[in-house]
């Protein structure tokens, strides 16, 4: 069974927003072992659409929509849709139940034009939303499935998960599972070598290098009658990529970032970081306090933009500034000493640098920073020379300070 995902909104032709939906319905048709040949964007214009639904509907076995199923007169998927199949749109009075429920509980003034959300294909499946106001919709036509869903992330992915997974389970003829591997520390060619004909010459499982700021996920894919059987055949496979990449491998999962692996061990360990920043400006202390229970292992963080500040708020003294300035080595040592005694924390990472894109010299360009880390019996500041955006260095540069707290707080090699 093919897909293709229509995503509707002129938002998206015009850069406002991102499609995150078609990376997240990719990656879950993926999983279940449908393949997704075509992604379509098109605007909220009832012709264009319709063009698309029939190109899509001509080489695809279901197409799944995602936006245009709101209250307003642009949002017309549904609309569209209902009248390539030669459906009307009628009332459906539980969709409009739930909308004035809805409402009411939030003590909020409704349009009448959100009634017509409630309108929906004859015949079709509907899909009640519990997180919003539009309901979805599967038309099942002669030649082509229709599933619409509405356009909100935080709409589309808990009506997809739990009503139109079930529904597609029935015509699957296998199913795909997938690993994630993060390494850190390693460039995409690095990695690409050293796993040599681990990636040229897999078919099943695959093994696949995705090139990330500082970093490298390597996703693992499986293809099985069952999921279990995906999963077992996933298992050698993940075991020798971490053994090939030892303690650069910092976590697994799609999802789990840098910072979320750095407060789970945190946590676990029962252990408190703080970080004293220049460069970053802040970015290490909102990558940490971005993880949900991340007050368990911070306290409080340090941005010391200014001299002044990194002498008054971190005790660096004002020789070392004179004589090696605020981008320097000892000034790095003394920013993560000063953070961990006046914190109280048990790591204390620091960094210090020029992110760009003015300010270099010829002794001291851009791209060159000082990462610091103190800890008990450690005390120790690394140099890095990096290029790239000024937001990619500071990107970059946050994600070394947070992959030395992982490696303090678990007893490893401390190494840039």
């Amino acid at each position: 069974m093919t897909f293709e995902l229509l995503s509707v909104g002129t938002e998206l032709l015009l850069g406002s927003i991102v499609n995150t939906n078609a990376q997240y319905l990719s990656r879950r048709l993926s999983e279940l072992g449908f393949n997704v040949y075509y992604t379509t964007v098109v605007g909220d214009n009832p012709e264009r659409l319709k063009a698309a639904l029939e190109i899509a509907a001509g080489r695809a076995d279901a197409v799944i929509t995602t936006g245009g199923l709101g209250p307003t007169g642009d949002d017309l998927t549904k609309e569209t849709i209902a009248d390539y199949c030669g459906l009307k749109c009628v009332m459906d009075e539980e969709s409009k139940r739930r909308i004035i429920e809805r409402f009411s509980r939030g003590h909020m003034y409704m349009p009448e034009s959100n009634f017509k959300q409630a309108e929906m294909p004859e015949g079709c499946i509907i899909l009640q939303n519990d997180n919003g106001t539009a309901p979805g919709a599967i038309v099942e036509s002669e030649n082509c499935k229709f599933i619409m869903l509405p356009g909100p992330p935080s709409e589309m992915k808990p009506m997809f998960d739990d009503m139109v997974i079930p529904y597609l389970e029935r015509f699957s003829d296998g199913v795909i599972r997938s690993k994630s591997i993060r390494v850190f520390g390693l460039g995409e060619s690095a990695v690409d070598e050293m796993l040599g004909d681990l990636i040229n010459n897999s078919t099943n499982p695959t093994v696949a290098p995705y090139a990330k700021t500082g970093q490298v996920e390597l996703r693992i894919t499986a293809k099985a009658d069952t999921v279990d059987e995906a999963k077992a055949m996933l298992e050698p496979v993940r075991e020798k990529i971490e053994s090939l990449f030892g303690d650069r491998v910092y976590g697994t999962g799609i999802d789990n970032s840098m910072e979320n692996v750095v407060v789970g061990i945190l946590r676990d360990k029962k252990l408190k970081a703080t970080c004293a920043e220049s460069c970053t400006g802040g970015l290490i202390a909102e990558k940490i306090t971005r993880i949900p229970g991340s007050s368990d292992c911070f306290d409080c963080g340090y941005v010391t933009y200014s001299n002044v500040q990194k002498a008054d708020m971190l005790g660096v003294s004002t020789e070392t500034l004179k004589k090696y300035g605020a981008v320097s080595e000892q000034t790095a040592l003394e920013m993560s000493r000063g953070a961990r005694g006046r914190s109280g924390a048990d790591i204390a990472v620091a960094v210090t640098g020029i992110a760009g894109p003015g300010g270099g010299t010829p002794d001291k360009p851009v791209g060159l920073v000082y990462i610091s880390i103190c800890a008990k019996g450690l005390h120790k500041a690394f140099k890095l020379n990096l290029n790239g955006s000024r937001e990619n260095i500071r990107e970059r540069v946050s994600l070394h300070a947070l992959d030395l707290i992982r490696r303090c707080a678990l007893g490893i090699e401390i190494k840039i």
